[in-house]
């Protein structure tokens, strides 16, 4: 008799799972295009440690790159454009944006704060 009511709670489990499955996802939007939007513009916070205009270098202190991979820590970039190195100077709070450009990581958009 046990035999029968264990199986007939796993036998009811089973056939009613799908449902609560179903029913878990709706109203989820499944779409990786909306993720991955939201993913690429993402700007990190920073501080600026070092800035050397003649290589275009800016030193930041940065937090999780996670577009790269990069965790938390301070390194040097690469700027996109020269113009960004005018921007800012040393102890600066910025938000930047880097990506690998041609293998070499670097700051492809960099706003002050306030």
């Amino acid at each position: 008799m046990k035999k029968l009511i264990v199986a007939s709670i796993v036998l009811a489990a089973f056939v009613t799972a799908p449902a609560f499955a179903g029913d878990d996802m709706a109203g989820m939007n499944m779409s990786k295009s909306a993720s991955k939007a939201s993913s690429t513009s993402a700007l990190t916070d920073a501080e600026v440690k070092k800035v050397d205009p003649a290589s275009g270098m800016v030193t930041l202190k940065h937090g999780a790159l996670e577009n790269v991979g990069m965790p938390p820590m301070t390194m040097a970039f690469k700027v996109k454009d020269a113009a960004m190195v005018k921007q800012v100077r040393e102890g600066d709070k910025v938000k930047v944006r880097v990506e690998n450009v041609n293998g070499t990581l670097t700051i492809v958009k960099l706003e002050k704060q306030s």
